[in-house]
């Protein structure tokens, strides 16, 4: 399957979630900033209403590119095990220094926290305890970042945790069966070599678009 953007995955993610269109306590939730805009569609699609998570990435000591883990908002760590054993089995660098992953989190939890500030504006966040939340993204690939999200919506008391997603490799979708409490997923397939290979317009989604999208879910 194809997507034409990312508002295309979000219809199409929509008709299989029709069992929560105007269902109480219920929250879209969606990762800054592609994930926001599949996100707002969900929300559209079922008259529900939209937040955001925001996670970031813990790259590699000497490739910063390469995802060895994630950090919340506030600051909670995650550390893939897999990756950091393969980079340390070839040799190249040591990615597990500890040092190093603490000095990267405490700096993206910085960058969490302002780009929070910068997206809600003056907006309160919603209240996510015993809610059940649909978490959303434009796609997974190491799913570092929204392992994290789903630890964070964990520590603050989310009932439940629904992650719909437009495309994702087969194992990774496997990784969170235990993980949240239902998975949607259109797209699992078994060669992956990143997420924009499966939609024609995958262009970068920039600070403004998230700013106007959430400014207009504030004024509706």
């Amino acid at each position: 399957m194809i997507f034409e953007n990312r508002i295309e995955a979000g219809k199409l993610l929509s008709k299989k979630l029709t069992k929560y269109k105007n269902k109480k306590n219920t929250i879209v939730i969606g990762l800054p900033r592609g994930g926001v805009i599949t996100a707002n569609q969900i929300s559209k699609e079922l008259n529900l209403p939209l937040d955001i998570i925001v996670t970031r990435k813990i790259g590699a000591l000497h490739n910063p590119e390469l995802a060895i883990g994630a950090v919340t908002q506030d600051g909670q760590i995650i550390i893939d095990e897999k990756i950091v054993e393969m980079i340390k089995s070839k040799e190249t660098f040591n990615v597990a220094d500890k040092k190093h992953i603490n000095q990267i989190a405490k700096k993206e939890k910085i960058e969490a926290e302002r780009r929070l500030k910068l997206y809600r504006g003056k907006r309160e966040p919603l209240n996510l305890i015993n809610q059940t939340i649909i978490l959303t993204d434009d796609g997974i690939a190491t799913g570092n970042t929204i392992k994290a999200a789903i630890k964070y919506a964990k520590k603050i008391g989310v009932k439940k945790i629904i992650l719909a997603i437009p495309i994702a490799p087969k194992e990774k979708i496997r990784s969170f069966k235990k993980e949240v409490d239902e998975i949607i997923c259109l797209e699992q397939p078994l060669e992956f070599y990143g997420i924009g290979q499966f939609y024609k317009n995958f262009e970068q989604i920039t600070d403004e678009q998230v700013i106007n999208l959430m400014k207009e879910k504030n004024e509706n």
